[in-house]
């Protein structure tokens, strides 16, 4: 008879996040396939569990994968956890669960932390929807293009960063996207856990020498009122109250009519001195 794979949350920093099934969970499973086989043996240490660990993370998932699942098939229960929070989010699972699938293994979610929720409704942007990026790419045209995406999104954008990339994310979210409302979660759940809001521009004054986990909430949701507006049958000065509306400053409402209208940010600039 074939095994179960159960997917365990784990916490993304205060270790009473843990959930009691959770820990049944682990402690009930034949074998623990952890992202960081040092990390997570702290945690079972700390619950008073003792159980056979893998490692199971990015540079070995493919290989590994297919053990986890013969050894599953032979009738073992597994459980999946990563560092911190839910494996597939941004973290191992995902390869597994799809192995799973064609195999007819059962896959059991044990609820828990997830940064990129608890970060949510804590932004104070709209929460009706949203769009997940994840960490974003390294390949400069990749990353380029998933800008130019985020850059139409019409709702909540929610990003992943590592303290040495933050500041020059937000300066690519500026240049890109605007001076658009933000909200950004660092070390959350942790004792030196931050939430600072505002303006793009307004953040980056913020994290010069940043440390811990961020997570990025981007609130885009005015962009579907721009999408409604035929700015070609505006005059420029019913275009730059559009933008004044929505709090923008005036180098930035340059900017925006210059790509709206698509036309060098210099010739608005100009028709806005000589008028």
């Amino acid at each position: 008879m074939k095994g179960t794979i159960y997917l365990v949350a784990t916490p993304i920093g205060n270790l009473l996040d843990m959930t009691f099934r959770a820990i049944q969970t682990l402690k009930e499973v034949d074998l623990i396939a952890a992202e960081d086989t040092r990390h997570t043996l702290q945690l079972l240490n700390y619950f008073e569990i003792s159980k056979p660990m893998i490692s199971y993370h990015r540079h070995n998932e493919e290989i590994k994968t297919e053990e986890l699942i013969n050894e599953v098939i032979a009738g073992k229960n597994i459980a999946i956890v990563t560092d911190a929070g839910t494996p597939g989010i941004s973290d191992p699972g995902e390869e597994i669960v799809k192995a799973a699938i064609k195999e007819e293994i059962e896959i059991v979610p044990i609820p828990g932390a997830c940064a990129l929720i608890n970060s949510l409704i804590v932004s104070g942007i709209s929460t009706k929807e949203f769009s997940f990026y994840g960490f974003l790419p390294l390949n400069k045209k990749n990353r380029k293009e998933t800008f130019s995406k985020i850059a139409k999104e019409t709702k909540t954008v929610i990003l992943y960063e590592a303290p040495h990339k933050l500041q020059k994310t937000l300066e690519d979210i500026l240049q890109a996207i605007g001076d658009v409302p933000i909200c950004i979660v660092r070390e959350l759940t942790k004792i030196h856990e931050e939430k600072i809001y505002g303006k793009v521009s307004e953040v980056i004054q913020k994290y010069k020498e940043p440390k811990g986990e961020f997570v990025i909430i981007l609130d885009l949701n005015a962009n579907e009122d721009k999408e409604e507006m035929d700015f070609e049958q505006m005059t420029l000065q019913e275009h730059y109250m559009f933008y004044e509306k929505l709090g923008l400053e005036k180098k930035e409402i340059i900017k925006q009519i210059a790509k709206d209208r698509n036309v060098p940010k210099n010739e608005i600039y100009q028709q806005f001195l000589n008028s």
